[in-house]
């Protein structure tokens, strides 16, 4: 298998977080462990086909911010339905499989939209459609048809707040024009 030769500038993300990977497991921030964790990941880099993850360029901290804010208080709320749900309900509950296309086909910004869904309790990713960007949703509680384009319109919501704050400058343009409409 041949393979393109890829950049420095695109993979050096990855190797940084292979390295601060390599940190975290052995719980070592010393500069020879650091060292260590940096030659396994060019090894690893080069001796193993792995895609480049095309950045777009733009990191958005104003939007980065607020986004983790709500974020971390859908998971607050979203634990207690749960909660809720588990104590009343029980198996009782009914379940769903929600496809929600989404505007992005970049694979950074689909993965990040999943698991952003998947760790907010009640929803988890079950299958990802690269192909057309559609990710294939177990959820809690949804038991109509309203309920289900509640979900789809929340998925789209994160991803927008998403492309906000790493989209590609096309895509931002296009959720600006969805939202004004």
């Amino acid at each position: 298998m041949s393979r393109q030769r890829v950049s420095l500038r695109q993979e050096l993300p990855l190797l940084v977080w292979l390295v601060i990977v390599w940190g975290a497991l052995w719980q070592d921030f010393r500069p020879g462990n650091l060292l260590f964790g940096a030659l396994l990941a060019v090894a690893v880099a080069r001796l193993f086909y792995l895609p480049p993850v095309e950045l777009s360029g733009r990191f958005n901290i104003l939007y980065a911010v607020p986004f983790a804010l709500v974020f971390l208080a859908k998971v607050v709320v979203a634990s207690v339905q749960i909660l809720y749900l588990a104590v009343t309900r029980g198996p009782e509950v009914t379940n769903a499989v929600v496809a929600v296309t989404l505007r992005s086909h970049q694979d950074l910004l689909v993965t990040a939209t999943g698991h952003v869904i998947s760790l907010i309790p009640g929803s988890l990713v079950v299958e990802v459609d690269r192909s057309t960007s559609t990710l294939y949703l177990h959820a809690l509680n949804i038991s109509s048809p309203q309920e289900v384009e509640n979900l789809r319109n929340e998925v789209r919501s994160i991803e927008a707040g998403l492309i906000r704050i790493m989209g590609t400058p096309e895509e931002l343009e296009a959720v600006r024009r969805e939202a004004a409409a």
